[in-house]
């Protein structure tokens, strides 16, 4: 299983939200380019980036600062909020992004979807965004009808990289990570899934790692690393075991 630490942009500063509440920011560094080196140092393979500014704008905002990490590492990165077309996705992949994350898109349009997996192969993750099992999207701002399952299996014969699946539940709050939903998840589907939201400890990367046999490839994790929960090189070393 593949650790991916996570910065999550708002202007500018790498910051984590509480329950996806853009008012519940806690700037944990204001430089976005010192923040990733400081990941790929410890055996990060994987750094995750989410433009919250831009997830709810609907358009890329902090575009200074990712360009900033992908100055600063070698590692591949993978970036989402605000991807919504065809010209931002291919703008994003020119500039050095291995993957771009498409969520809101996913449920919007998703034949757009379809069509950029198809024109940048294992360059395309899908992002979806849970609230009490259902689809949440702007920025998490808006929750819609469809459950996760429902729309994961939109992409099924698509040729995503990756079906990002987090729990906003569960984001920001060291609550743990729905292991239940995303084993169920991952069983559902074929794409690999990437768990995301509520990991506090190297226990709860243990109980997804015993679950890893349902289809979860990774998991992200943010505040339990900028709090001093987990160390990055222990847990890389935890999930290669």
């Amino acid at each position: 299983m593949i650790l991916f630490p996570a910065i999550d942009l708002k202007d500018g500063a790498c910051v984590r939200l509480k329950l996806g509440l853009m008012e519940e920011a806690t700037v944990f560094n204001t430089d976005p380019g010192a923040q990733a080196k400081s990941f790929a140092a410890a055996g990060a393979q994987w750094i995750h980036v989410v433009d919250l500014n831009g997830a709810f704008a609907g358009r890329p905002v902090n575009a200074g600062a990712v360009e900033q990490i992908l100055k600063s590492v070698d590692v591949p990165v993978q970036l989402g909020g605000g991807i919504r077309t065809m010209a931002t996705i291919e703008d994003w992949l020119s500039r050095g992004l291995s993957r771009v994350i498409l969520g809101t898109v996913a449920l919007r349009d998703p034949a757009l979807v379809r069509q950029a997996c198809k024109r940048f192969p294992g360059r395309v993750a899908v992002g979806i965004d849970a609230k009490g099992g259902r689809v949440a999207v702007e920025g998490w701002a808006e929750t819609s009808d469809i459950t996760v399952t429902e729309l994961a299996l939109k992409f099924e014969d698509a040729g995503a990289a990756a079906i990002i699946y987090t729990d906003i539940d569960r984001d920001g709050v060291l609550t743990g990570p729905n292991v239940e939903a995303t084993a169920a998840l991952a069983r559902a589907i074929s794409t690999p899934v990437i768990a995301s939201g509520g990991v506090s400890s190297l226990d709860d990367l243990r109980a997804l790692k015993a679950v890893a046999s349902s289809g979860i490839a990774g998991v992200i994790s943010g505040r339990a690393i900028y709090d001093g929960r987990i160390d990055v090189a222990e847990a890389i070393a935890l999930l290669a075991e």
